[in-house]
């Protein structure tokens, strides 16, 4: 009895085995490697506290004023190298999916593509790695959304916000807005959220970013710039 309890998991082995062998490991080690530092200095500039600019004043040698002007320079030089490199290894492999390099280095040519000015040329190569479930499809949407929005189309999942100086017209004055890039089609917003694997409704993620949620048109947006 314990040989047949035994031989389906044995059965199993050469399987295990051979998926593994077929990962490219140092490519995998590489792109967690990229991955880190193209969230390294982002992180520093997004989760400091005053009590740490001391201490990061210190490290980087650089005056308090000078000091996140200088990390961001840091991380520009960091995204300037990651995307030569992904793009190097995009040529060779095609997307570096998960079947090559499992996750979370499946990703990291994603987020670097996503920080960069050349998010269209390789947003179909993305798409159809996402169509295989080669990257999470949720990363597709938000690379999707990030280029409509910097071409002021509407986005389709309504995953980017958006800073602006909106006109007040009691004042005349503009002052800084956040909101929620329009959404085409904004009434069935949520479901395409779900379909495409998110799990926060586009109120929830806007809340998360910290603004609160109003459906707006382009023209809207405009309206608010001030712009005819």
């Amino acid at each position: 009895m314990r040989l047949l309890i035994l031989a389906p998991a044995l059965l199993l082995l050469p399987f295990t085995n051979q998926a593994q062998q077929s990962l490219n490991i140092p490519l995998q080690k590489e792109l967690d490697s990229i991955l880190r530092l193209d969230q390294h200095y982002r992180e520093i500039l997004s989760n400091h506290t005053p009590q740490m600019e001391d201490s990061l004043s210190a490290l980087y040698k650089v005056s308090k004023d000078e000091l996140f002007t200088y990390i961001w320079h840091l991380q520009e030089q960091a995204d300037s190298s990651n995307l030569l490199r992904i793009e190097a290894i995009i040529q060779q492999y095609g997307y570096p999916g998960k079947t090559l390099v499992d996750s979370p280095a499946n990703e990291s040519a994603l987020m670097v593509i996503q920080h960069s000015t050349v998010i269209d040329k390789y947003l179909p190569v993305i798409k159809t790695a996402a169509e295989k479930k080669e990257v999470p499809f949720h990363l597709y949407a938000m690379m999707l959304d990030r280029s409509l929005m910097y071409q002021g189309k509407p986005q389709v999942y309504g995953t980017q916000g958006k800073g602006l100086q909106a006109l007040d017209p009691a004042t005349g004055k503009k002052t800084f807005k956040l909101i929620i890039w329009p959404v085409q089609d904004a009434a069935l917003v949520n479901e395409r959220r779900k379909a495409a694997g998110f799990s926060q409704s586009i109120e929830e993620n806007a809340k998360r970013l910290g603004i609160t949620y109003i459906p707006l048109t382009i023209e809207d947006v405009h309206k608010m710039e001030g712009k005819k």
